[in-house]
């Protein structure tokens, strides 16, 4: 199997699942990369950390900073924009998996 083809597929819902749990709490890094891991998700700090600041960048997320035990921690929350693109997705996903679910 192809990781390259799988890796560009899967952006796309590892995407869906930031905006999910920041739209419920603010998120962080080492959170949702463990949260992505539970869910067969493989990848490493290298490859999140670009998708947030993208997702940051593209307005989907905004980003909070806070002192934790000396060290500077980035949590991430769904924007309105990033809510309003969660819903279509989900709207998407659902109509496609019923489609190919059997």
């Amino acid at each position: 199997m192809d990781n390259k083809i799988l890796r560009k597929l899967f952006l796309g819902f590892i995407q869906i699942h930031i905006l999910h749990h920041a739209k419920e709490e603010p998120v962080y890094g080492s959170w949702m990369l463990e949260e992505l891991h539970e869910h067969g998700y493989e990848m490493s700090s290298g490859t999140l950390y670009p998708i947030l600041h993208n997702m940051e960048k593209d307005g989907l997320l905004s980003k909070e900073e806070s002192n934790v035990n000396g060290k500077i921690r980035k949590y991430y929350r769904t924007t309105e924009k990033g809510a309003f693109i969660l819903s279509e997705a989900q709207s998407k996903a659902y109509e496609l998996f019923k489609e190919i679910k059997d």
